[in-house]
């Protein structure tokens, strides 16, 4: 039988993302979410009215089938604008999910894969993408032209900080010959760039 795990017990290995999500909807009206390979992982939820979480672990699915738990996991957690939508899909993400197109205002996909070109179709227009470089979502997004870098997510013992100025010089290849989409999905991997940041905010002009 699969091990039971909570978003306490995860917090523990990947520390606390809820500062991210604060940060984010300070800066945007960010209402409903959508995670895909969320795992285990509440944060959104602590500043996000609606998330819609998606994974095909059944870790996650046990998780997430024990409302009583993710209630207990939240109480005393939320901040000002956060709600009590929470919905988990047993489910991959690269095939059809039962969503509706351009209902969602942000994308995350951290640690996840190449998100964007598979969930696109849900995001609301001018919506928001948070991605990092890890399984090279990022540097995939860096190559759509449908996509607009806005701000980058800096991570210091724990704390998030937003920039948005001077992100024209992220997500610069150190080798212009790297940035090839084929190349990346391919590799699974985000490229090197000639300046780093934990995670990247794109603005979708669809």
């Amino acid at each position: 039988m699969a091990r039971h795990v909570t978003w306490s017990q995860y917090r523990e290995t990947i520390g606390d993302r809820s500062g991210l999500f604060q940060t984010l909807v300070v800066r945007w009206p960010v209402a409903r979410a959508l995670y895909l390979g969320s795992y285990v992982d509440l944060s959104p939820s602590t500043a996000i009215s609606s998330v819609t979480y998606v994974d095909t672990d059944a870790r996650a699915a046990r998780f997430f089938a024990d409302t009583d738990q993710v209630r207990a996991e939240l109480a005393g957690r939320r901040h000002a604008g956060a709600g009590t939508d929470v919905r988990f899909l047993a489910a991959d993400y690269t095939q059809s999910l039962d969503i509706a197109d351009a209902s969602m205002d942000l994308l995350i996909s951290l640690y996840t894969g190449p998100v964007w070109e598979h969930a696109r179709r849900y995001l609301k227009p001018n919506g928001l993408l948070l991605a990092n470089t890890s399984h090279g979502d990022a540097s995939l997004a860096a190559l759509d032209d449908a996509l607009r870098l806005v701000a980058v997510v800096q991570q210091r013992e724990g704390r998030y900080r937003l920039l948005v100025d001077g992100v024209e010089e992220y997500l610069v290849p150190k080798r212009p010959e790297s940035a090839d989409a084929d190349r990346i999905r391919a590799s699974g991997r985000g490229i090197a760039y000639t300046q780093t940041a934990f995670a990247y905010v794109f603005q979708s002009s669809e």
